[in-house]
């Protein structure tokens, strides 16, 4: 796995949860925008497109510290399915604009159907998203994402997808 994404979630979430929850209680939980999103990108490998996918994620409605857990599931259309769940970090915790940032760092299975063989069902997802939030609860970003099995086979090339996400809050 590239390893930054992991570094970058874990510095931003660790010193976001450290600075602001624990005064109070270090692991708590509050209450978290719940939402839906859909995306839509282009996948690489070895640096050269290799199809189309579309990935379907939901946020749970809490934080746990600093952190929300979500759960998600991609298919490309040479049939690869990517099924996972994890957490993400965002900076609308610790800002009130309509633009933001957002890490994510998800585990999940892997189905090679008609795709690349990524060496290992086990595949970690890192993602890092740019977005704006609208006013009626919607939100558009850019999101890149990196998927491998973090060494855990000899074979460990990687995928990466490139894409646009269209967020919505359900409450």
């Amino acid at each position: 796995m590239d390893s930054r994404f992991a570094v970058f979630f874990f510095i931003m979430g660790g010193l976001d949860g450290y600075l602001n929850e624990c005064p109070t209680d270090c692991f708590g939980e509050s209450t978290a925008p719940e939402r839906w999103h859909l995306q839509y990108g282009e996948t690489y490998f070895q640096e050269e497109i290799t199809g189309d996918e579309f990935y379907l994620s939901y946020d749970l409605p809490h934080y746990i510290s600093a952190v929300q857990p979500t759960i998600g599931a991609s298919v490309t259309d040479t049939s690869d399915i990517w099924i996972g769940a994890g957490a993400k970090w965002s900076t609308e915790r610790i800002s009130d604009g309509p633009v933001y940032l957002e890490l994510s760092l998800m585990p999940g299975l892997y189905l090679q159907g008609d795709g690349e063989d990524l060496g290992f069902p086990m595949q970690f997802r890192g993602s890092l998203s740019a977005g704006y939030h609208f006013d009626n609860g919607a939100s558009l970003s850019v999101v890149f994402d990196h998927r491998s099995n973090a060494n855990t086979s000899s074979l460990n090339p990687g995928l990466e997808t490139l894409g646009l996400r269209l967020s919505w809050q359900t409450q």
